[in-house]
């Protein structure tokens, strides 16, 4: 049997940040999970609201509408107060989740021991200018931390088999975000307890990543290298949701982005010696389940 270990490679860091996404995978999916229960409770009691409601005469001639009126027969201004102007509205997000693995195996990864966790702090504060709509400022804290001790990856088998093994990989990750959000609120019906919003958000991120992972063994004792990054990015998104009121100033929002363009720049160094840089950027139209987002807000 062939046996490969990996050392002072890149191949290596590859590999393990290869268990770092299966692990995050795990967590994503958990997540999903949820956004798919409180959707299906969303739609059932907006369906309740919305049978007694009478559908308003359609225009037979949309050229002799004005444009305010155009947009008021589509649905996108409403008579509705849902927010009223000068109206405050402050709340967040929170999530934390933790794993522990005791020789667990993933398909072909086997002997898996790792810890870890994740915490996400987002307090926000906005203020309703105009009727049905808010700008607001949001600010953001996480924290990941993940414990890698031991993993195996297995090709094949017999004399022609691969195991590549990983022995000892930590990693813990700030991230910092600040965001500048305007929310239009678009009311379902005559209903004051629902309404959908698009929230167009303006974000400014940084991230500072510390990472210490064995190299082997030199004269006996265990080599390990250390390698710090630090990152600052920004981006313009777009993230709808839906908001219901549970009491008279309480309201429950989830929301998920689908829309966003944005830069990153990476700067890094190993072991206080070897320095890079990464720059990237990107543009995508698709649902992205990093953003999913359940908070409580209080609107006063």
């Amino acid at each position: 049997m062939l046996e490969v270990k990996i050392m002072v490679t890149e191949r290596e860091k590859h590999l393990k940040d290869l268990f770092a996404v299966i692990i995050a995978v795990k967590r994503i999916m958990k997540r999903f999970y949820t956004l798919l229960v409180m959707l299906s409770i969303a739609v059932g009691a907006m369906a309740q609201e919305l049978e007694n409601i009478t559908q308003p005469d359609i225009a037979p001639s949309l050229p002799s509408l004005t444009p305010n009126e155009a947009r008021k027969q589509r649905g996108f201004t409403s008579d509705t107060n849902f927010v009223p102007k000068g109206q405050w509205i402050f709340g967040g997000t929170a999530s934390y989740s933790q794993h522990t693995n005791n020789d667990f195996k993933l398909a072909i990864i086997e002997n898996i021991n790792s810890e870890g966790y994740t915490l996400n702090v987002s307090p926000m504060l906005a203020y309703a200018p105009w009727k049905n709509m808010a700008v607001g400022i949001r600010f953001g804290y996480g924290r990941t931390m993940l414990a890698l001790d031991d993993g195996a990856l297995s090709f094949g088998e017999g004399d022609t088999a691969i195991n590549i093994n990983v022995d000892y990989y930590h990693k813990v990750k700030h991230t910092f975000t600040g965001s500048l959000f305007w929310r239009p609120y678009i009311p379902l019906g005559q209903s004051n307890r629902f309404a959908i919003f698009a929230e167009v958000q303006l974000n400014l991120s940084g991230s500072q990543t510390k990472l210490v992972a064995e190299n082997g063994t030199v004269d006996g004792y265990a080599d390990y290298r250390g390698t710090y990054s630090s990152s600052f990015g920004g981006s313009i998104a777009l993230q709808p949701g839906i908001v219901a009121f549970v009491t008279n100033n309480t309201a429950l929002e989830l929301s998920i982005g689908v829309f966003g363009i944005g830069f990153e720049r990476t700067k890094q160094i190993k072991n206080q010696v070897e320095k890079g840089e990464v720059k990237s950027s990107n543009m995508n139209f698709r649902v992205n389940l990093l953003s999913i987002g359940f908070g409580v807000s209080f609107y006063l």
